[in-house]
This record gives structure tokens, sequence and C-alpha cells, in this order.
């Protein structure tokens, strides 16, 4: 088994990390990385802050690791996190900016079909920005 990363916390690290533990405004994964870092100072095993805390060895490793490498920057999300977007914020913009101000061809007013195949996007994505932004173009005002 791997030795587990020292960690050793200056006086200002110390105090950061117990604010944002003791902060009732700290979201709950800041907190919670404070805490492996925490105890990790204190020289608990990987596994005893693993059990204590209720989650996996793996994960208290992870930040210990990311701790010792960045320092307090580390605990944070990094970015680029989670699936891209499909569409640009461009191409929103213009479906939007179409079903407010135009009419589809033999019609009164715009389908999600129309739209999709107008715009070259799937029904479901014109549904779905129309929704976000509140469109109803089959309502007559």
């Amino acid at each position: 088994m791997a030795k587990a990363t020292e960690i050793s916390l200056t006086l200002e690290d110390r105090n950061g990390l117990e604010r944002t533990v003791n902060s009732s405004r700290s979201e709950v994964r800041d907190a919670f990385r404070a805490k492996i870092v925490l105890l990790s100072a204190e020289g608990k095993s990987t596994a005893a802050i693993a059990s204590k805390l209720g989650t996996s060895p793996q994960t208290v490793s992870l930040w210990r690791v990311r701790f010792a490498r960045e320092g307090i920057a580390g605990l944070r999300d990094r970015p680029g996190r989670g699936r891209k977007r499909t569409y640009t914020a461009d191409k929103v913009e213009a479906i939007v900016q179409a079903t407010l101000t135009s009419k589809p061809e033999a019609s009164s007013r715009w389908s999600t079909r129309q739209m999709a195949k107008a715009m070259g996007v799937s029904h479901t994505t014109v549904h779905r920005i129309w929704k976000a932004h509140g469109l109803k173009p089959q309502l007559v005002r």
C-alpha cells in the first residue's frame, strides 16, 4: 500500500480551512474537502478519514494530493467540468429572434418541427429553448 501524502499546514492555511468548515455560507463540497485536509494534517490515515466522513479512500487521497500540490486553490473545482453545450449562444439567440420576429410560409405560427427544420436543429432543442425563454408561439397575443 502506498504511503499517504504528508500534509503540513501553515497557520494561514489552517485558519482558512477552519473558516470554510465552520461557515454557514460555505458550499458543502468545499467544507468537505477542507475537513479532509484538516484531518490529514492531524496525521489521520486515509482509511480513518474516509470512514469518519463516509467517503472512499480514493476521494480522500485525491484531495490530499491536490492540496499538497496546489494548496487551498487545489480544493476548488476545475473549469470545464460537465457536458459541453451543443449549440452556441448565437444559435439560441437566432432561434429566439426568428420565433419572435418571423412567421413560417403557409402558416400563422411556428411549430417546433418547422422551426427545427428552418434552423437545422432538432425539435426537442427548439422546445427546450422556447421553454427556457418562456416563448409560447401557439398562443395568440
